[in-house]
């Protein structure tokens, strides 16, 4: 199964629609020894093959002669300007050798994603005189990027024109966007948590001082003021979102409930967008329907298709893990955040995923409900929808006691009885394995799910965000590394090493 979801990856490169946008800094690097002409020649075949794969980059031409780093007055140089531009990530290409100290520095200086790469296919001329050893230098620039704790990626040593090099950056860039939304991530708490879900009680100190992530609280009447403000104030607003509904569900609930439901939308990006937050999560239950007659899931979902997650119960880890999980596909995919609930009666690997209606509109398999009430809670409000078919990347950011993880791994949708809600039934490699790990912890029963295969990209992630990638399934660590190590044979043999050509 994991073969075949890294297989579709790599079948789909060249088609992607980046949405999210990152910029990378690109500090191409030399050492006096080897051949600088030749350097050189390579910085720019590598310029030149980054603007074909349409990465946006800073590059250093201003800096030196050269164009590429190798001393300490063109590092501090370079460091002021990739500051200045605000770069997402470090590329630095080793062009002969490379100038490990120099290229440490640097990296431990700008505090981003660091890629490591060189050129392949380096023997001796006919004179038996080798014009650079980039293999050489980039073992040594990995030692010394230990000694600083500068966590860094690699792609394996290969022709600038490689599939490797290719899947490499993309992927790359990928994880810097990971990296970057979680560096900068702000979740609008509406309400605290509701009595009942002990499960998702966080410690805002602690994501604060160890990931900058911030929460701004706020209580659940702030919303109920901005909500009545929206239905005086903003009505042509509200009568435009109603007509949107109208077209992407079929509609149970009465107009004047559906018209709450377009102002609940608007009132909630309202809020997000004062309090300048990238996420929310509310306390759903069951305060908020006694103040305004409706529940908050239809038009979180609505939400969720506009790339602003809102997340029930108060859980703030909930909203993270969609964060990742969505950056990782560089904002091509939207997320759904369910509940894993109960086994399928006649698959033993199989789950079904299930929430109140939080998922979005775009994925839906069947034709989305608007109910007039919900099946638990007698309000309008809800979504219904079977999701459509097809291959996910689960994952669920969460912790207690100080330590942090990620629980991460792929499932596969496969057909399942009919559930009220909406829903989809997964199957994962061994459920038995994956109901270990969320009985003994530290996860809960909320997951997000993405439909990609961003398991090595979210893993990586990890190594720059300080946090455990806990993989459910047994070998996946071994299938992660090999993905990155460029051994595509050992993920899928039947390719082997064609990817090389």
């Amino acid at each position: 199964m994991i073969a075949y979801f890294l297989k579709k990856r790599l079948q789909k490169m060249g088609d992607v629609v980046m949405t999210d946008k990152i910029k990378l800094g690109f500090a191409p690097t030399r050492r006096n020894i080897f051949s600088a002409d030749s350097a050189i020649d390579f910085a720019n075949r590598t310029r030149q093959k980054l603007n074909e794969l349409e990465i946006d980059y800073v590059d250093i031409t201003n800096i030196n002669d050269d164009g590429l780093l190798y001393d300490e007055a063109g590092r501090k140089q370079i460091s002021a300007k990739f500051k200045a531009e605000n770069i997402d990530g470090l590329f630095l290409p080793h062009c002969n050798f490379g100038t490990e100290y120099e290229c440490a520095r640097l990296a431990k200086d700008l505090n981003v994603p660091v890629l490591l790469w060189g050129p392949d296919k380096e023997g001796p001329n006919e004179e038996g005189i080798r014009l650079r050893d980039a293999q050489c230098g980039l073992f040594a620039t990995g030692k010394v990027l230990r000694r600083f704790n500068v966590p860094f990626t690699y792609i394996k040593n290969s022709d600038v024109n490689s599939a490797d090099f290719k899947r490499g950056v993309q992927d790359f860039v990928r994880v810097c966007n990971v990296v970057k939304v979680f560096r900068h991530t702000r979740i609008l708490q509406i309400g605290p948590r509701p009595f009942d879900f002990w499960t998702t009680m966080v410690n805002e100190g602690e994501l604060l001082e160890k990931f900058n992530i911030q929460l701004s609280p706020i209580p659940l009447t702030e919303l109920v003021q901005e909500f009545k403000r929206v239905s005086k104030k903003q009505t042509e607003k509200v009568e435009a979102v109603v007509q949107k509904i109208e077209k992407a569900a079929q509609i149970e609930v009465d107009k004047q409930d559906l018209e709450k439901i377009a102002v609940l939308k608007i009132a909630l990006r309202n809020l997000c967008e004062q309090y300048s937050c990238n996420a929310g999560a509310i306390q759903c239950w069951t305060a908020l329907q006694d103040e305004i007659g409706i529940l908050p899931y239809a038009a979180e979902a609505f939400l969720q298709d506009e790339g602003l997650p809102i997340t029930c119960e108060t859980d703030i880890h909930g909203a993270i893990s969609i964060l990742i999980n969505e950056a990782a596909t560089l904002g091509e995919q939207r997320a759904l955040f369910a509940d894993w609930t109960v086994r399928h009666p006649q698959n033993k690997n199989a789950e079904l995923l299930q929430h109140l209606g939080v998922f979005p509109l775009s994925i839906a398999g069947t034709k989305p409900i608007l109910p007039r009430e919900h099946f638990v809670f007698k309000y309008p409000g809800s979504v219904s929808f079977e999701a459509q078919m097809g291959d996910l990347t689960m994952c669920r950011f969460d912790g207690d006691h100080g330590e942090y993880s990620l629980l991460l791994g792929n499932a596969k949708c496969v057909p399942g009885p009919y559930n009220q809600g909406s829903y989809v039934w997964v199957e994962v490699q061994n459920l038995n394995r994956l109901e270990q790990k969320l009985v003994y912890g530290p996860y809960i029963h909320h997951v997000a799910g993405v439909y990609a295969d961003v398991v090595p990209i979210i893993a990586e992630a990890c190594k720059y965000i300080g946090i455990k990638a806990d993989f459910y399934d047994r070998e996946m660590t071994e299938r992660v590394e090999d993905y990155w190590a460029g051994n595509l044979e050992s993920v899928f043999p039947e390719i082997g090493g064609s990817q090389n050509e």
